[in-house]
């Protein structure tokens, strides 16, 4: 039997992280001396973040959804250019608007932290983006990425809606269960005698 060979790593072009997802995958990037490479958002993709462990409970149940990073404790989901100016009508439409959710879209002007290209060698810096769902290989990544039906969706595509709603179901439900950890645990205050009940 033949030995395992490991893996080869992937070699970086000569300017780094930057240029691979600009020639890569023709992703605007931003780096600033010393610091991670950024990626602009609203020009390819944007993007919805959201808490990790809300996030890790979308993907079990909304199946495919595109590209997905995770940093520290926030997750975030790659989505079609245009989606972040959807995302609040789309929560008003499904009766989301009045509940604070920790579902944030990020859009036209914004930036979100490069994780290390697919295949190359994680960062040692602790709290640095990784690839969760990593894009694909060339440009065939746009078509994985959700989109809202009404303006324009492809066939292909996940769809905006759903993911929109599982992510504010999610979210709104670790927010319960924030709250209910805190009744419970928190500090007695005066004059309750029993926790909170949430059904």
């Amino acid at each position: 039997m033949a030995p395992t060979v490991p893996h080869a790593r992937l070699a970086l072009p000569e300017g780094g992280i930057a240029q691979w997802y600009e020639d890569e995958l023709g992703w605007a990037t931003v780096s600033p001396p010393g610091e991670p490479v950024l990626l602009r958002t609203g020009l390819r993709f944007d993007v919805l973040e959201l808490p990790a462990d809300a996030g890790h409970a979308v993907l079990r149940r909304a199946g495919p959804t595109g590209p997905v990073a995770l940093l520290g404790g926030r997750m975030r989901l790659f989505v079609a250019a245009g989606s972040a100016d959807e995302v609040p009508a789309l929560l008003e439409w499904l009766e989301w608007g009045a509940v604070p959710l920790d579902l944030r879209a990020i859009g036209t002007g914004g930036l979100t932290a490069a994780p290390a290209p697919p295949g190359t060698a994680p960062s040692a810096v602790v709290g640095t983006a990784r690839w969760l769902r990593p894009p694909l290989p060339g440009r065939q990544w746009e078509q994985t990425l959700p989109v809202f039906a009404g303006i324009g969706g492809r066939g292909a595509a996940p769809d905006l809606v759903r993911l929109v709603a599982a992510a504010a179901t999610e979210c709104h439900r670790a927010r319960l269960t924030d709250v209910k950890t805190n009744v419970n645990t928190g500090p007695p205050k005066e004059g309750r005698t029993q926790p909170f009940a949430f059904s």
